[in-house]
Parts: structure tokens; sequence; C-alpha cells
């Protein structure tokens, strides 16, 4: 089966920015883009390897860089997302 080629275009209006559980801000990217196609022609809500990874590391940068805790980063990041 072969993939369809797809490419990104940049949203022209700015990211919404919402509240995270602990209280900061993270910035949300819905955009029909980012929706993942399973297999079976349906779509998913669940966040890409990239929305994670970003909040992952919005998160890293919050706590002030500190290292050691990247595991825990993603779980929040990927929870956090799930969540929406």
């Amino acid at each position: 089966m072969a993939k369809k080629k797809t490419t990104r275009t940049r949203s022209t209006r700015p990211d919404p920015i919402v509240a995270e559980p602990d209280g900061s801000t993270a910035v949300v990217r819905d955009t029909a883009n980012e929706i993942q196609t399973q297999g079976d022609g349906s779509t998913s809500n669940a966040p890409t390897f990239e929305q994670i990874a970003e909040a992952a590391y919005h998160r890293y940068l919050q706590r002030g860089g500190q290292d050691g805790q990247d595991f825990d980063d993603w779980l929040d990041a990927e929870r956090s997302l799930r969540s929406r």
C-alpha cells in the first residue's frame, strides 16, 4: 500500500495558549494537518511524535533545563495532550 504524500502548511491564525494541569501555559496546535489517519481510513486525535516532543521540551525548559527527568517530561506531555 503506497503512502500518500502530504504537505504541512503553517496556520495563519495564532496558536491558542491553554493552561496545563500544573498551572503553566502550553501552546496547542490542532490543525487538520496534524490529525493522523489510521490504516482503515478513520482519523485519530492522538498526538504526533512532534507534538509530544515539543510539549516535553517546554516542560524541560519550565523546570530550568535540568537533566534527568526526560522520561517523566515525555509521559506528562503525552498524557496532557491525549486528555484534550
